[in-house]
């Protein structure tokens, strides 16, 4: 197994909004999870990189995350969060090099070839020339895609993204879906993501994890499991819905979820 949570508790202070989730991670998957706001979504992916502190065990490739130090947990998981928390004026190439922190001693300075590797990852989610340019002065979606080139960079086995999509527009969101799935693809490394549309998670996620009130309701697999199953799962988180597979003009399918009528 690549990457396993078992019996995962979380929240704030004496609030606990993730309770006893446990799912696991093949190799060269991506696992989506989808849930109404304030479902858990958020809270369970900052648990799983050590962000809040949680009960429950984490194992990556058997190593088990809760006994490692924070540095040591940045070198083998990303994580991106829906605002990079940067407030400072810092170039877009300088936010790119933050990739190779866990690997530089204190005070040590990226290397050259850690620059071309930085520019590189730049051009690749579409920044490329774009390196002297101030972070804060970029569109929200501009600094999404400037964080995924710093993950790109890292080096980590596992990436927790949360809603990267939602600062996108349309384009730009299937754009970043192909950047994650393309990630997986050269590092045989996976990836946990939050998402807020559920057309991107049904056609996009090898699994897709289904959280109510903080509780794991269903795992869905898109590409095994019947229409039917899927839609009445997915009912128990957005009201009745339904699935249908329509086709691009190109013949690729496409899952679809249309909103049915109460009942």
């Amino acid at each position: 197994m690549f990457f396993s949570a078992q019996k995962i508790c979380a929240g704030y202070s004496r609030n606990q909004v993730v309770h006893h989730v446990s799912f696991s991670l093949e190799r060269g998957c991506l696992m989506g999870i989808l849930g109404a706001n304030g479902s858990g979504k958020t809270t369970l992916v900052k648990a799983l990189c050590g962000i809040l502190p949680h009960e429950g065990t984490c194992l990556l490739e058997n190593t088990e995350l809760e006994t490692l130090t924070p540095k040591q947990i940045a070198k083998l998981v990303s994580y991106i969060p829906q605002r990079s928390g940067i407030s400072i004026d810092i170039s877009a190439l300088d936010v790119v090099l933050m990739g190779f922190n866990p690997k530089l001693k204190l005070l040590e300075h990226p290397t050259k070839a850690m620059t071309e590797a930085a520019l590189e990852a730049l051009d690749w989610v579409g920044l490329g020339g774009k390196e002297d340019k101030n972070y804060l002065h970029l569109s929200e979606g501009q600094k999404q895609l400037c964080i995924m080139a710093r993950t790109i960079v890292s080096g980590s086995k596992l990436l927790l993204l949360d809603e990267p999509e939602s600062a996108l527009d349309f384009r730009h969101r299937y754009r970043m879906l192909d950047m994650i799935r393309s990630w997986i693809n050269s590092t045989q490394g996976g990836a946990v993501v939050t998402l807020h549309d559920p057309m991107l998670a049904l056609n996009y996620c090898d699994n897709l994890m289904l959280l109510k009130n903080g509780e794991l309701l269903d795992i869905l697999s898109p590409k095994e499991d019947s229409l039917e199953k899927m839609g009445q799962a997915l009912s128990r988180i957005y009201g009745p819905v339904s699935l249908q597979v329509c086709r691009s003009r190109s013949g690729r399918e496409i899952l679809t979820m249309l909103k049915e009528d109460e009942q």
